[in-house]
């Protein structure tokens, strides 16, 4: 989301103006539109959106059970991995095609991005995961922000409808542009990786946040090459995290439902 430049400040403003002055704040305004679409994905992706984000772990739980992820540099080793050569990719691509299929008005490529997203999970926890926060975000976005051709969209999805899926047709639907929105998404998606790691090592608050910070440029490469990438492009080489997100499924006892 760009910010639009205004005319420069003249020699005719006083000297004592200052940056509080709200003869400045010009400088910094966003247009409607904008704004509008970033209090959506603010809403939409914040950590408080009723999807049930808080539930899963990814299998972190599994492998910080077995010892791979202890500490917070192995968290963030593990979150980079997963977001470029991971779920964070795939999911980055699903989101991103769904999103183009909307705008296109194309049923028939978002039925085959809907379909290929719901098959493409390495686990019937994840699957579980993606399908019932997917679900849950559709469910909301009818009952509180419902707008023109959304209910469309979703109707040639058929049952399954995952998460990145879900916040590609509603963002799209919203005429919200592709990046901000596969940014906000990907941002989101380590945000709650990251606090599952926090409750589970734990670590303290300090801590996550400098993971979060360390994590950006991944969340901004990632983002781009989703984008660029068809679906032919889709693959994954997290094995290790794979393998924890089954080994998940018979763990004797967890805190999360992935």
């Amino acid at each position: 989301m760009t910010i639009t430049a205004v005319t420069s400040i003249t020699t005719a403003i006083p000297m004592l103006m200052t940056t509080n002055d709200p003869r400045l704040d010009d400088r910094s305004t966003m247009t409607e539109v904008e704004l509008s679409a970033l209090y959506r994905l603010l809403t939409w992706l914040s950590p408080s959106f009723p999807v049930g984000g808080f539930s899963y772990s990814s299998g972190i739980e599994w492998a910080v059970e077995a010892g791979d992820v202890a500490d917070a540099a192995s968290l963030r080793e593990w979150l980079a991995a997963m977001l470029a050569e991971g779920a964070g990719f795939c999911d980055g691509v699903f989101l991103a095609q769904s999103h183009r299929a909307v705008e296109a008005a194309d049923d028939a490529a978002l039925r085959e991005v809907a379909e290929l997203a719901a098959a493409f999970v390495p686990s019937r926890e994840r699957q579980l995961e993606t399908s019932t926060q997917g679900r849950a975000f559709i469910e909301i976005a009818r009952a509180a922000w419902d707008c023109d051709g959304l209910d469309h969209a979703i109707a040639q999805c058929g049952s399954a409808v995952v998460y990145p899926v879900a916040v590609g047709i509603v963002s799209a639907a919203h005429a919200i542009p592709l990046m901000p929105s596969l940014h906000a998404f990907l941002h989101a998606l380590t945000s709650n990786w990251i606090s599952a790691g926090a409750r589970l090592i734990p670590l303290g608050q300090t801590d996550s946040q400098r993971i979060l910070a360390a994590l950006e440029y991944v969340v901004t490469a990632t983002a781009r090459r989703a984008v660029a990438a068809r679906l032919d492009d889709l693959g994954s080489a997290t094995f290790r995290a794979d393998l924890a997100s089954l080994r998940h499924e018979t763990q004797y006892t967890r805190l999360f439902r992935s």
